[in-house]
């Protein structure tokens, strides 16, 4: 579960916009309020904040949002005592609160709204209150047996880890198996299994290098893996004589039918990728004369 929180001043407009109809608005809590809608609440809230002038942000607005695994089966009673436990943790429950829930997405969440001065005419220090309503939202989901925030990022980073595997070995296959002739070549066979390769190119028409999309992610090269660089992918391919004469000479190649710029470094890899291609046919064929004779 994930926990947000701010001070706000414009209350009723916050209020009416998350209160529309088409959101399908279900009001599970409420404490110290007889109104239930917009006006009425925020009208009962500012009889309490006309107690304290000096605090123009006197509305606390938080959202609650289980995962959407576990708000799918989450029931209003469920969903209240969520509300109950994190107006606890953040010491909130003595004040006048509202709070509804919207299940007109696939990811139920909560909102919550909280007067922020309270009876004695008090202002909540609202002081890193984004931090600690991650944090109360994170004890609450533990209390309840919930997953946490911290519990949705590992996930996430195992699920791109493994995503950055899958890539890798795609690439290597087309690297050692297509054996592409230029990056042409190489964006279509990858293509084929299905990763988008979109290459990078600055306002000077320069190609910066390649992003590569798969599975929902969108990664450079360099952060799939040191092998997918655009130098290193260069250093891969077995360009053709024509491709290595016009990077050479022009500091260009085409690329998806469009002519772009290539850095003094990237021609530098190309040209001795060639090199060592010419100087090892070279040799295998003073092998064969050898074995011959």
């Amino acid at each position: 579960m994930i926990g947000m929180g701010k001070s706000i001043s414009h209350t009723s407009a916050s209020m009416a916009y998350g209160l529309r109809e088409e959101k399908k608005p279900e009001i599970i809590h409420s404490q110290y309020l007889a109104g239930e809608t917009p006006k009425e609440i925020t009208q009962e809230f500012r009889t309490i904040q006309q107690q304290n002038h000096n605090c123009k942000k006197n509305t606390l607005s938080f959202v609650l949002s289980p995962t959407i695994k576990d708000g799918k089966e989450m029931r209003n009673q469920e969903l209240q005592d969520i509300t109950k436990r994190f107006l606890k943790q953040m010491k909130l429950q003595e004040n006048q609160a509202v709070a509804f829930v919207h299940r007109n997405r696939k990811h139920v969440h909560i909102h919550l709204y909280v007067n922020r001065i309270n009876f004695q005419g008090k202002a909540y220090k609202d002081s890193f209150i984004g931090k600690q309503s991650q944090q109360a939202a994170e004890r609450v989901a533990k209390e309840m047996g919930l997953t946490t925030v911290r519990e949705v990022q590992q996930q996430k980073l195992d699920n791109a880890k493994d995503m950055r595997m899958i890539l890798k070995r795609i690439h290597e296959k087309v690297i050692s198996e297509v054996r592409p002739k230029d990056f042409d070549q190489y964006v279509k066979a990858m293509e084929a299994y299905p990763v988008k390769v979109i290459p990078s190119i600055n306002k000077q028409n320069q190609l910066q290098g390649f992003r590569f999309e798969f599975a929902g992610q969108n990664l450079k090269g360099s952060e799939v893996y040191r092998s997918m660089s655009m130098n290193k992918i260069a250093e891969q391919i077995g360009f053709n004589r024509s491709v290595v004469e016009k990077a050479k000479t022009e500091n260009a190649m085409k690329l998806m039918g469009k002519t772009v710029n290539l850095s003094p470094k990237l021609v530098a890899k190309i040209a001795t990728k060639a090199i060592s291609r010419t100087i090892k046919r070279t040799i295998d064929k003073g092998i064969g004369i050898e074995i011959g004779m």
